[in-house]
């Protein structure tokens, strides 16, 4: 048995996205006493998320870093934190080398641009999903970002409210994890 003076690994933080059920696009997110309504997928979740299903996949996903736009503020967190430009992308084809990684824009492939007019990407959270090792057309660019107004569904991300989400992103320590479930 351990006592406390003994030094080892701590266990990882976790975050825990709740939808109501499969076909669900709302949930809630909870870390410790922080709970906070969410938007989901517009095709619910999935055990199997595909490329351009609109799902948001379930699992177990490490939070990798930050990214926000410099003309919005810089988001106070333990993470690490990367501003974006008006020509970053993410590739989101599926057959293209750099399939679920950030990439500079204009890109021969199909990429998303993370410098949106709509203020959505304001602030990023970068999750662990199909990045090591990336697999074909299971899904791409699965962030944490802003929610759309009445929390309108995603295209398989997770979004708050730009307050809430600033505000989880203040408390989240290095190491943490995001587990997505019903």
């Amino acid at each position: 048995m351990r006592n406390a003076s003994q030094s080892g690994p701590k266990p990882e933080a976790k975050l825990f996205v709740r939808a109501l059920s499969r076909a669900s696009r709302r949930g809630r997110l909870q870390f410790g006493q922080f709970n906070v309504p969410c938007a989901l997928g517009l095709g619910g979740i999935k055990v199997l998320k595909r490329e351009g299903d609109g799902a948001t996949p379930t699992g177990r996903f490490a939070v990798r870093y930050a990214l926000y736009r410099p003309d919005a503020l810089r988001p106070r967190t333990a993470l690490p934190v990367y501003a974006i430009h008006p020509n970053d992308g993410w590739c989101d084809s599926p057959f293209d080398r750099n399939y679920n990684r950030p990439v500079k824009l204009p890109y021969p492939a199909s990429a998303e641009r993370l410098w949106r007019s709509d203020r959505l990407y304001d602030v990023v959270v970068v999750l662990g999903y199909n990045d090591a090792p990336r697999m074909r057309n299971r899904g791409s660019a699965i962030f944490m970002h802003i929610a759309r107004d009445g929390f309108k569904p995603t295209e398989g991300c997770i979004a708050l409210r730009a307050k809430d989400l600033r505000r989880l992103l203040s408390v989240l320590p290095r190491g943490c994890e995001v587990i997505v479930s019903i």
